[in-house]
């Protein structure tokens, strides 16, 4: 019953998240028009994109899981979350204004949206989730739960009792831990492990039975979950078994056989296809609206030096596999054999070849170089799906075979056309062994909203002109 009553809740703070988005974009349409000249027009573009705000903003919000209302989520994860769903939320935005031609949508009015949407909704979180922790102080919306203890469970019943603003109430605790029992013995009411935990689960109200054992004991667990399937009861288990790995463990099924997975990648499928989605659709309109720029570097490349416009370099991609990628050229046409010659002039260290002041690069590539301008090819890598906007830079197969086992992980996500290495000043200076520390950063704090923030950077790099 309290479980369908919060979901009821979350429902309800889902749609209220939803409309006070809306009615942000029509704060943001009339701060804009009193305010700002010329006064706006198209009121029939505005009702457009204030509807598709209704969908975008509800699936996000669920993504992210904000239509939730956490009792120990704290408020710099809330407000990120936020600010994750409104940065790529305003990115579909500009996305759809574009593709659609909504030339009279004003994008100051987009901006202000964004800025009222963030303040409004964190402002209105924060707000309900201080009352809901006054109220779960004072007894209210709480949640009855039994632990069962070992010696390891100290901290976690530590956390439960001073956490009162959690709402969740230690009815009792069952141990054999003499530990356990003479801190607890005058707080908490302690029974041993032979108790009758279904008779304890009849006769009281219990919301939660938590295992919090070192010892995984399968028979003795398989009896606790039917005892709180039967009844409806939420059965938690936490073990040292989950953090003895820095990575994450969630639970999937083959069929219908359950498995604890143990990922060291990003497992937000949501999230994942959403970054999936928003590369192909900007590599799509970068290429279009770069096409003038592409056509004057292939004609300056062609007039300035021999051999082919493009460099095409087989390139070790997602798990090992291989495709080919693409570049303008910026070297002579026989650098590939010329690299031979000049091994022994490498300035990189681990088996990455790289010289400040190269030979083979002709005078337009160091420029492109330079710029950033060479890697634009590699957008269509992106449309093929070989390669997303951001991620690890792919290597060539020669330089995987010599990596160490560890850095193999950076292989584990989908390779960038720019990463966290890509937008450092002279980085050509950063040691190997950071720059593959730098990518395991990247895969271990993966989000849209990371992606976001390096691919802007990586514009500021490339106006700057700080790459090389």
């Amino acid at each position: 019953m309290i479980k369908e009553r919060e979901q009821q809740i979350n429902n309800i703070f889902g749609v209220f998240d939803v409309f006070l988005s809306v009615f942000s974009f029509f704060v943001a349409f009339l701060v804009r028009d009193l305010f700002f000249e010329p006064k706006l027009n198209a009121p029939n573009e505005y009702l457009v994109v204030g509807l598709l705000i209704i969908p975008t903003w509800f699936i996000l919000l669920k993504s992210v899981h904000l239509s939730e209302m956490h009792r120990t989520k704290t408020y710099s994860k809330i407000l990120a979350s936020y600010l994750s769903v409104i940065a790529i939320g305003l990115g579909i935005i500009f996305l759809f204004v574009f593709l659609f031609r909504l030339i009279n949508i004003s994008r100051l009015v987009i901006l202000f949206f964004g800025i009222i949407n963030l303040f409004s909704l964190f402002t209105v979180r924060i707000s309900i989730y201080r009352m809901m922790k006054y109220f779960r102080v004072k007894g209210y919306n709480s949640r009855n739960v039994v632990v069962i203890a070992d010696d390891s469970s100290e901290e976690f019943i530590e956390k439960i009792l001073d956490n009162k603003e959690w709402g969740y109430i230690l009815k009792y605790v069952i141990t054999n831990s003499s530990k356990i029992f003479k801190k607890y013995k005058d707080i908490v009411s302690i029974h041993p492990e032979h108790v009758n935990l279904s008779n304890m689960i009849d006769v009281d109200v219990i919301d939660e039975v938590i295992y919090c054992k070192n010892e995984i004991n399968q028979k003795s667990i398989r009896a606790i979950i039917h005892d709180c399937e039967e009844v409806g009861v939420v059965f938690r288990m936490q073990s040292q078994l989950f953090s003895m790995s820095t990575t994450k463990a969630h639970l999937n099924h083959f069929d219908d056989t359950p498995f604890l997975t143990f990922d060291n990648t990003p497992s937000d499928h949501f999230a994942l296809k959403l970054k999936n989605t928003l590369s192909v659709l900007a590599a799509f309109f970068i290429l279009l609206v770069w096409s003038p720029v592409l056509l004057a570097i292939s004609a300056l490349i062609k007039l300035t030096s021999k051999g082919p416009i493009f460099f095409k370099q087989k390139r070790v991609g997602l798990r090992g596999r291989t495709f080919y990628m693409y570049k303008f050229r910026t070297m002579v046409i026989n650098a590939e054999e010329l690299k031979e010659q000049l091994m022994e002039a490498n300035e990189a260290d681990g088996p990455v070849f790289k010289i400040k002041n190269d030979p083979r690069i002709t005078k337009l590539g160091r420029i492109l170089r330079k710029t950033g301008l060479d890697e634009l090819p590699q957008f269509l890598n992106v449309l093929i799906g070989d390669m997303s906007l951001v991620g690890p830079r792919p290597p060539i197969p020669s330089e995987v075979k010599q990596y160490e086992r560890w850095q193999l992980r950076r292989l584990s996500m989908k390779p960038g056309i720019t990463c966290t290495w890509q937008i450092k000043p002279n980085r050509n200076n950063i040691s190997f062994e950071d720059w593959m520390k730098m990518d395991l950063q990247y895969i271990d704090n993966w989000s849209n909203k990371l992606d976001l923030v390096l691919f802007f950077k990586t514009i500021r790099t490339m106006l700057k002109g700080t790459g090389s």
